[in-house]
């Protein structure tokens, strides 16, 4: 054998769980002789793909940190004094070690097991805490996409809530951030919501207007008291948003005080690096009285079984999964992790750090102010917090001044007027500002520091709308502000959730899978985390070359040539999608084209993001195997042939199997004028062996946070984009301030050009590691994995869909019906005594009542998968014992699962089975115990009871 003189530690091997030996027993098992056996079996020849992968060659981890470093640097970090509502900031280290950094954290699923979520409850329970104290408001969510989006669904809230259905007219004042008004106007527009961009000064409100959006301070920098327009707007009948910069608001009277109806913004300054636009956590605050109302998620205070204080998600039933096309959002992913960072910067530096930031802001803004006008320029407002907007000296251009600017690597904003816009930062120094005095000096000479204009200048808000109410007065705020005492109180949270560094997450629909270091190490370097998404193209060369190439790997993958990396999640991808599918039809004269037909066994998003979209619902149904039933489809298309827009269709179907009828289908749509939509949630299931362009799909998206490895954090941050064929290319998602999208392009979906841009990194390292080999390897493991599992557990349960040949595809559902007929059991009891076992629950009576759907991915090894089926094998064990009489109906281990220490340690017990059988069920269990911290919660007790702010300390005493 010849001398190999390459890498030879191939990442393939680290991100597949299985060995080569495992695979082997897995297929043993399963009768069969290869993977390509197995494919065979599980997936239609018609919507196989006739050709492998044209993707670069997979990549060692050390050859992809170099390839990165090297992309890295092609970025040029200025120092960007840019604003519109994007900042530099200090993330404190112990926050990115300990939370950005830590797989605890970022590895964690959205918290709807709250048991086992009470770490990152609590933490999202801070966050809430900090706005509605910031705002002022009585409820705040747990957090949005962005500031653009928020404000957006403030918009929809007042449009649900207005009195009289001719109010149809939303306000949006022109000193909003134009990406802002930009988001807005795409939202309203299929909604058939007027928007009038206009100055807020000189509106008057009318009947027909229900809404009104003002920023808070301006996007100039401008502060306006807004309590006489708000007085005006409810005289009229209408509501106001206001988006307010939060860190603005420690020193400014929170907008809740002036009349407004809700606040949004954006909390990325609150240590959350800028990354090129994303991802970013946005607030949404408001009234007790829209409530229900109340995009995203709510993190409320209940009780446990015990009567101990416990956090869980609250009004769940508000969520658009559970509502579809009633649904009042179609948020899916919330901003978790970046929440959780907002929240612990405030955490960390309290009330009173927070305000020594923001007056040192304030302070340092003045003293630029008054030196520019030493130099003889004018500040247009008198009044501002930390960005100012420059009328300049005759004799300096704008022109002139952007050179001398970029001669000192400064990025500054700059108006059409000839004005320049000046934004500072927590990172500024007065080093700063004299580079900026030598900016704006031109030719003049001047003798003078920021320093020595600061010694005769008196500290703090002397303003207007000075903030006179305390804010962030909780024990939690004022406690951990040493590096130990926040460490400590971060690892303890970490402690009290269930993460993939505990066990696997077989969640059906939402791919758990490894998200390995090397992928996410490069988000935290300097050169991608600093770029303002609105920097010249050229200072972010490498951010461009790695949005072209993810494009080109995503277009190549799917067979479209169309790619916009713009939604910032799923359902926004899905939003942004239909729109496209409008436009197309709008272009042709067929703008009439409203129906879409979508399967009753789709994702809850996909009828939420139709009606969103403007668009009719017409559910088709499914036959008993779980297809969708093509006679139903053929009619409901040629009922609606005149209309229809769009069928959504997602594949492999929710059921967990490959459709057979999939080109008939897209051909069936066609024939009578529709798109095909593919909503893209499975596609870990396809990577290398379908192309959904070649079996007929028109559009997809695709979930980035599930198939290409960027990581749930909890709930997110999430990357949704669309791949279209080129027909649709022309209406990609545009942006106004930078160039992106088809030359007829829809408006913006997102407030960032590339939404979340720092995370599609760690797809396109994904991508390299693999190639195209390694993807399609992964793909078949996928599948290997669900099939393997599917066997184990048949005799136990029953499956309750399999596609040709008995086969699964990358998940199957297990039919835990029967158990609501003979006993009081039910799959909510199932989910809770996997705790014991040290697991999370799979998907619960979704897309069907009363089952459970079981996705391992590929990441698992065997040992972990027989784990897993030896926990649900003892559990049907133990459910067996109920139905025979041999255990008690109500005074079991399941009803009472889970079992904290707490319960296990307690003195007395006086439960029918023993302390072992409820806390170590199993062998694992004995060497390695995840303990659940409270015991089931009190769903009904927490809605009947909202508190979304932290409690006193003293709630939290009897907890363990």
């Amino acid at each position: 054998m010849a001398i190999d003189l390459n890498f030879t530690d191939r990442f393939l091997h680290r991100h597949l769980g299985p060995s080569d030996e495992e695979i082997r027993q897995m297929l043993d098992a399963l009768g069969l002789p290869s993977l390509d056996a197995l494919v065979q079996e599980a997936v239609p020849e018609p919507v196989r793909t006739r050709r492998p992968l044209d993707l670069p060659p997979a990549r060692t981890e050390h050859e992809l940190l170099d390839d990165l470093r090297r992309i890295a640097a092609k970025n040029q970090v200025w120092r960007s004094f840019i604003g519109l509502g994007y900042h530099d900031t200090v993330t404190p280290p112990v926050i990115r070690r300990h939370v950005l950094e830590n797989p605890s954290w970022y590895t964690q699923y959205t918290p709807y097991q709250a048991e086992i979520s009470q770490g990152r409850l609590e933490a999202l329970l801070n966050f809430q805490t900090m706005v509605i104290d910031l705002t002022g408001f009585e409820i705040a969510n747990a957090s949005l996409l962005d500031e653009g989006t928020a404000a957006a669904e403030a918009m929809m809230m007042f449009h649900r809530s207005a009195r009289g259905r001719e109010r149809n007219v939303f306000f949006v004042s022109e000193a909003c951030h134009p990406q802002t008004i930009a988001v807005v106007q795409t939202r309203a527009e299929p909604l058939g919501i007027e928007v009038v961009v206009g100055d807020h000064r000189a509106f008057t409100f009318t009947e027909r207007v229900f809404g009104a959006l003002v920023q808070y301070p301006a996007t100039d920098g401008a502060i306006y008291d807004y309590e006489d327009f708000c007085a005006a707007a409810h005289a009229a009948g209408a509501y106001v948003v206001v988006a307010a910069d939060p860190m603005s608001l420690v020193l400014l009277k929170p907008p809740a005080a002036f009349g407004a109806d809700a606040a949004v913004g954006s909390t990325q300054r609150f240590g959350v690096p800028l990354g090129y636009g994303g991802p970013h956590a946005a607030y949404f605050a408001t009234h007790e009285a829209f409530k229900r109302q109340v995009p995203g998620r709510i993190i409320g205070v209940s009780v446990d079984a015990d009567g101990n204080p416990a956090l869980r998600m609250a009004l769940q039933t508000r969520e658009q999964h559970i509502r579809r096309e009633r649904a009042t959002s179609n948020i899916c992913t919330a901003q978790v992790l970046l929440a959780v960072m907002a929240g612990m910067y405030a955490v960390y530096h309290g009330p009173d750090g927070l305000r020594r930031i923001a007056t040192r802001l304030h302070n340092l803004t003045r003293v630029l102010a008054r030196g520019l006008e030493h130099l003889g320029h004018t500040i247009r407002h008198d009044h501002f917090f930390d960005t100012l907007r420059v009328d300049l000296a005759p004799g300096l251009t704008a022109g002139r001044l952007r050179e001398r600017a970029a001669a000192r690597r400064i990025n500054l904003r700059y108006y059409d007027d000839g004005s320049v816009g000046i934004a500072l930062n927590e990172t500024t120094r007065a080093e700063d500002l004299d580079d900026l005095f030598a900016v704006f000096a031109g030719d003049r000479d001047f003798d003078f520091t920021a320093a020595e204009l600061a010694g005769r200048m008196e500290s703090g808000y002397d303003g207007p709308l000075a903030r006179t109410t305390p804010y962030l007065t909780h024990p939690v705020f004022n406690r951990y502000h040493s590096e130990t005492e926040m460490m400590r109180y971060l690892h303890h949270l970490a402690g009290r959730d269930l993460s993939l560094t505990t066990s696997m997450i077989p969640l059906g629909s939402c791919t758990m899978k490894l998200n390995a270091v090397a992928e996410l190490a490069p988000v935290s370097w300097e050169a991608f985390s600093r770029i303002h998404p609105f920097v010249p193209p050229e200072q972010a060369e490498g951010y461009r070359l790695i949005v072209e190439q993810l494009a080109t790997w995503l277009g190549e993958i799917t067979g479209f040539p169309g790619v916009s990396l713009q939604p910032n999640s799923g359902a926004s991808g899905e939003y942004a999608g239909l729109l496209v599918i409008r436009a197309y039809h709008a272009s042709r004269g067929e703008g009439h084209r409203n129906v879409c037909l979508i399967p009753s066994s789709a994702h809850g998003t996909n009828p939420a993001s139709a009606v969103m979209a403007g668009m009719e619902v017409v559910v088709v149904q499914c036959d008993d195997h779980g297809n969708i039933d093509l006679d139903d489809l053929r009619a409901k298309a040629e009922r609606h042939a005149d209309r229809l827009a769009a069928l959504m269709i997602t594949y492999p179907s929710t059921h967990g199997v490959f459709e057979t009828g999939m080109r008939d289908i897209c051909r069936i749509i066609h024939e009578h004028g529709g798109q095909v939509y593919m909503d893209g949630a499975n596609m870990n299931a396809q990577v290398g062996l379908c192309r959904p362009a070649e079996f007929g799909a028109d559009v997809c998206h695709l979930n980035l946070h599930k198939t290409f490895a960027i990581p749930h954090g909890g709930g997110g941050p999430g990357v949704g984009p669309i791949c279209c064929a080129e027909h649709l290319k022309p209406f990609l998602p545009g942006h106004p301030l930078a160039e992106t999208g088809g030359e007829r392009a829809i408006g913006p979906v997102a407030a960032a050009p590339y939404g979340s841009a720092s995370i599609l990194v760690i797809s396109w390292a994904y991508i390299a590691l693999l190639g195209a080999e390694g993807l399609t390897r992964a793909s078949q493991v996928a599948i290997l994995n669900a099939n393997y599992m599917a066997h184990r557990l048949r005799g136990a349960y029953d499956i309750l869909y399999t596609g040709r040949n008995g086969r699964v595809a990358h998940e199957f559902i297990l039919d835990l019906r029967h158990l609501r007929q003979r006993t009081p059991l039910t799959e909510v009891d199932v989910a809770k005594r996997l705790m014991d076992y040290g697991f999370h629950a799979p998907t619960m009576s979704w897309p069907v009542v009363g089952t459970m759907m079981v996705e391992p991915t590929e990441s698992e090894s065997k040992e972990e998968l027989d784990r897993f089926c030896d926990a649900m094998i003892a559990i049907r064990e133990e459910i067996r014992a109920v139905e025979t009489g041999a255990a008690d109906p109500e005074q079991n281990v399941l009803k009472n699962a889970p079992h904290t220490a707490a319960l296990v340690a307690a003195d007395t017990w006086t439960l029918p089975y023993g302390r072992e059988q409820a806390a170590f069920p199993a062998p694992w269990t004995r060497t390695h115990k995840f303990w659940p911290s409270v015991r089931r919660v009190n769903d009904a007790y927490g809605d009947r009871n909202l508190v979304c702010a932290c409690p006193p300390m003293e709630a939290y005493a009897t907890v363990g």
